[in-house]
């Protein structure tokens, strides 16, 4: 392998330079994309990787190429300590952007925390403004606490902060207006999410239409095409006036493989290529066995040459048995 710098490419010509990294498989929702009620097949604690170790990994992956991070869960914040973690991140060279996927209910706690850390950025999943709809979704009457975190998180001066709400047909779709308007009103990006079909509740879920959504924002809003920082695959809409933004995430029906610039790696040391597909490759047993820097960088090396050129969710989501919150979002 060489060693030289920026040399993480598939077998496509994609550069991999966006890091999503799972720091717990716990959550304390139950959103039905993302992890079933009742749902308890948690990973051993045992088998987390420490903040050694996952320092480790971002610094070996950052000399191959990975300036941006997202830490993501399940619920990041229900990790102890992960300030600390994001403040060792955000000091290995070559780590440019480092960001925080969370649900929001205990972010006022720990905001001024993580922008200390040195955390910019945010997304923070909200499905509805409805107090009761949002209980119904997430197994929790849990509004009043995001609301509160995403309150805290503006005074903390993340930007962008962005809200992700996955609408579904029949269930939270109507909201999606409102959502828009809150966004507006207080400075954050809207971003639309279809809903993927990874797992067994995941696929009994049928997507909104986001096309007349599409439609009716972009003339009540005046939007056009734009650009928001981020390392993602959402496509924006923008005002005029650059005030309010709303970014589609269409994985199923207009897929964006082509771009694909990322990996996963899970809280017990999974390397995953793509969430349409199972293939993955264990680093945590190499990594405590003694393997050299150069030994995890030629597996990972090896294992990004066997990324798909595409995700098949048609076909491949009956094998794909996982649950969202296991695979870090």
């Amino acid at each position: 392998m060489s060693d030289e710098p920026n040399t993480l490419r598939d077998r496509f010509g994609r550069r991999i330079e966006y890091l999503r990294l799972s720091v717990t498989d716990r959550c304390d929702l139950r959103c039905g994309y993302c992890m079933p009620r009742g749902f308890r097949e948690f990973v051993d604690a045992s088998t987390w990787l420490s903040f050694d170790e996952i320092e480790r990994l971002v610094r070996m992956l950052a000399r191959m190429g990975v300036s941006r991070v997202r830490l993501t869960g399940g619920e990041p914040l229900l990790r102890r300590d992960l300030p600390d973690l994001a403040a060792r991140l955000g000091a290995v060279p070559g780590i440019a952007d480092l960001s925080l996927s969370t649900n929001g209910t205990t972010l006022a706690r720990h905001a001024a925390a993580l922008r200390r850390a040195g955390i910019s950025r945010l997304n923070v999943s909200l499905d509805s403004l409805d107090r009761k709809q949002l209980h119904a979704i997430s197994g929790r009457d849990a509004l009043p606490d995001i609301l509160s975190g995403l309150m805290v998180a503006r005074q903390q001066r993340f930007a962008p902060v962005k809200i992700n709400m996955v609408p579904l047909a029949g269930v939270n779709e109507e909201q999606v207006d409102a959502m828009a308007a809150f966004c507006a009103d207080n400075g954050f990006v809207l971003r639309l999410i279809e809903v993927m079909p990874v797992g067994l509740a995941a696929r009994g879920l049928r997507p909104a239409d986001l096309g007349p959504i599409r439609a009716r924002l972009k003339q009540r809003y005046r939007l056009v095409d734009g650009v928001v920082p981020g390392g993602g695959p959402a496509r924006y809409l923008v005002s005029a006036d650059g005030r309010f933004s709303v970014g589609f995430i269409t994985p199923v029906s207009q897929h964006f493989c082509a771009t694909c610039n990322r990996v996963r790696i899970t809280v017990d040391g999974v390397l995953h290529l793509c969430l349409g597909d199972e293939a993955r490759v264990d680093l945590r047993t190499p990594l405590r066995g003694g393997a050299t820097d150069r030994d995890l960088a030629e597996i990972v090396a090896r294992a990004v040459r066997a990324k798909p050129e595409r995700h098949d969710f048609a076909n491949a989501s009956r094998r794909i048995i996982r649950v969202m919150a296991a695979t870090g979002g």
